[in-house]
């Protein structure tokens, strides 16, 4: 009897040692973002540096009942019409600097251990664009295009080599020397004209794919 227990109690430790091994090997692997828990809010002192022109609109708010992992996730309603434009955007550097609200900040993630961004979509099948977008560190945004034709939760994974350096706009202040320069400092958000409905967004990652 009491080699059974030792043996029970070795194959515990044993179990619980591989258990970490293997979520340590994970983290290694990704590291999180953002998952939109605590206050959304709008406005200069808001958590989220959103907006619209041309005729278009969009709302952001906190969704607790549609979400793919802790209490809430993202919540963007918008219209998008013909001539039109917006953007939902979380990082550093943003006019809104509560926007900053990352699991940890730019300056301090090594870039050479991850090559790709990852999120969950909560679709609608509005049949619309989605322009996924990142801010690198001399401010030129880059551009990847996802379909809006599922219903329900759907992770993308999106290598950054498969991004393009924006050529319908930049920032007066970019670089604009067509390199994606380290550290990324935002990612965003815009629905394309021309489509109406809501969209869900969570658990933003950054993976080695």
């Amino acid at each position: 009897m009491r080699i059974d227990k030792i043996t029970f109690l070795a194959a515990g430790m044993l179990f619980f040692s591989l258990t970490a091994l293997v979520f340590a090997q994970m983290g290694d692997n990704e590291l999180l973002l953002d998952d939109f828990e605590g206050a959304i809010s709008a406005g200069e002192q808001g958590t989220v540096d959103f907006g619209a022109g041309g005729g278009s609109s969009v709302e952001v708010i906190a969704s607790k009942e549609t979400k793919y992992r802790g209490e809430q996730a993202l919540e963007v309603k918008f219209d998008a019409v013909d001539g039109g434009y917006m953007w939902v955007s979380r990082g550093y550097g943003l006019t809104v600097k509560g926007a900053g609200a990352w699991q940890v900040e730019p300056k301090d993630i090594d870039f050479t251990k991850y090559d790709a961004i990852s999120f969950y979509m909560y679709g609608a099948d509005t049949k619309t664009q989605v322009a996924v977008d990142l801010v690198d560190s001399g401010s030129e945004y880059w551009r990847y295009l996802i379909e809006d034709d599922f219903t329900g939760w759907k992770e993308f994974t999106i290598p950054f080599s498969d991004f393009f350096a924006r050529g319908d706009w930049q920032p007066e202040k970019a670089e604009k020397n067509t390199v994606l320069d380290f550290p990324v400092k935002v990612f965003q958000f815009e629905p394309r004209p021309a489509a109406k409905g809501t969209l869900y967004f969570d658990y933003v990652r950054l993976v080695k794919k």
